[in-house]
């Protein structure tokens, strides 16, 4: 097929000059679909991070498998504790910092359908009219006609235009804002699984409180039959004033330690409160007789723990955008190719605007490039790539502090585990020799001082234990919030 036309443009010939025409706009356009499928800068690899085979501390325990034991993402229900429940779920849909983060989320994805529809053409359509004026350039002739030079004009146009992704800039800016958006999501993650935590923990200590004020409520009551106990043999004569006076020295200091556990009960139901979305003059927990039980923490692989955090996922996903960005700032260097094509009407009349002689109409190629920019380029450059090598190390300590997390949650409550056997011998002991004590001492062998002394000891390991049950609960949560709770290292769609 060739190009060449005869220079008489009969209704033949012209038929072939649109045929010219055409296979050159067609080998234009092919060239720069063949152009546009290679895209400047480096395509993404993930980082190597340093990652060790197993965890230091986790002999003795069980690896994950937290599909099988529980709902996905739902880790809380591992306490087996229906308010608890109820509560987390009420943050998931109320938390205000959750809010904050999720709407996050919805701009980043709103810049991602941005950066997709660089890739269409721009259609404008405008309509107007213009009056203007221009000087005759003699003074008589202007002062014979106020209106001389006096010209309206009506027009309205349509144009379309298309920039041609050559070098892959803007493929390279929607990959950059995809990452940001999965870095986003990843983020959102992070924030309800750091809410969660902080309620599962509020939760877990205001329900050890409760346990502890029954406690020194049952101590307070055995206190009191002491006292009168006390009282009853100083009146017979049988023990003296000291035995009564140590007796409610011991019942009210016992008193006052129950009353200071009201404003610390308050201050975690007011963060519980906070946390699920409303005031705290609006909500009430009641006390439970139990204790939500520790439960068996499923632990990972160290492999796994890079895909369950949304941390760590977050800050990977960040290093895909800073690569894209290296690849934007690198386009830069190459012209820009935009197609662009205008037509309309132009009258001084509106009556006949749409008419075939007023019309007009232009298209073409048009390529763009900066010559000179005094360095500016380059240096975008070097900062896009310094910007990648910053999330690259935010990238690998995020994951060293997420290995060293763990390690220390394991260790704690390995520790904590040995200690409670340990503190639960010591906790009977001291029952029995509270027991024995206040045998003797009811026999009137021993003074009443002995025997405080004793239930001061046994009230002490009784609270140690509860505390110590505390910190493993605490220590559990940790390590599950640790292990990246219900993240399954998915993206959103």
């Amino acid at each position: 097929m060739t190009d060449r036309c005869p220079l008489n443009l009969d209704a033949p010939t012209a038929r072939c000059l649109v045929s010219a025409r055409g296979s050159r706009l067609l080998s234009l356009s092919l060239s720069v679909l063949m152009l546009s499928a290679c895209a400047i800068g480096p395509d993404y690899q993930r980082p190597p991070v340093a990652e060790p085979a197993q965890f230091k501390q986790a002999d003795g325990w069980r690896q994950a498998t937290p599909s099988d034991s529980l709902a996905r993402g739902a880790w809380w229900e591992l306490y087996g504790d229906q308010p608890l429940n109820g509560l987390v779920e009420k943050l998931n849909s109320a938390n205000q910092t959750v809010a904050q983060s999720e709407a996050q989320y919805r701009q980043a994805q709103a810049l991602v359908r941005s950066a997709r529809g660089a890739f269409f053409p721009t259609v404008d359509l405008s309509a107007g009219k213009t009056r203007s004026s221009q000087g005759t350039g003699s003074s008589s002739s202007s002062l014979s006609s106020t209106n001389s030079g006096i010209r309206d004009t009506y027009n309205t146009q349509l144009g379309v235009s298309w920039e041609a992704d050559v070098w892959g800039k803007l493929r390279r800016g929607l990959e950059a804002d995809k990452a940001s958006a999965e870095a986003s999501f990843a983020d959102l993650a992070a924030m309800r699984l750091s809410q969660q935590s902080e309620l599962v923990q509020n939760y877990l200590q205001l329900r050890v409180i409760d346990q502890q004020k029954r406690l020194l409520q049952a101590t307070v009551e055995n206190y009191q039959r002491s006292l009168q106990m006390t009282e009853n043999q100083y009146r017979a004569g049988v023990s003296g004033k000291d035995a009564v006076v140590q007796a409610q020295t011991q019942l009210k200091s016992t008193q006052a330690d129950m009353i200071d556990l009201i404003w610390q009960r308050a201050q975690f139901e007011n963060a519980i409160a906070v946390l699920i979305g409303l005031p705290p003059a609006e909500f009430n927990l009641a006390e439970t007789q139990n204790i939500p039980t520790l439960p068996q923490v499923p632990l990972t692989l160290p492999s796994q723990l890079l895909e369950r955090r949304p941390d760590i996922a977050s800050a990977e996903r960040s290093i895909i955008a800073a690569n894209a960005h290296i690849g934007v700032a690198k386009a830069a260097y190459y012209p820009d190719l935009t197609l662009s094509m205008s037509g309309g009407y132009s009258s001084s009349t509106y009556s006949n605007l749409i008419s075939l002689p007023n019309r007009f109409w232009s298209v073409g190629p048009k390529l763009a490039m900066t010559l000179f920019d005094g360095g500016q380029r380059s240096a975008e450059v070097d900062r896009t790539e310094a910007v990648y090598d910053q999330t690259v190390a935010k990238y690998r300590q995020t994951v060293l502090d997420g290995f060293r997390e763990v390690e220390n949650y394991l260790v704690q409550l390995k520790v904590l585990e040995d200690e409670a056997a340990v503190r639960q011998q010591a906790l009977d002991a001291a029952r029995e020799s509270l027991r024995l004590t206040l045998n003797q001492y009811k026999a009137g062998l021993i003074a009443y001082l002995d025997v405080v002394v004793v239930q001061a000891t046994a009230l002490s390991n009784e609270r140690s234990v509860l505390t110590l049950q505390q910190s493993r609960l605490i220590a559990s949560v940790n390590l599950i919030a640790a292990l990246g709770g219900g993240w399954d290292g998915q993206t959103q769609p």
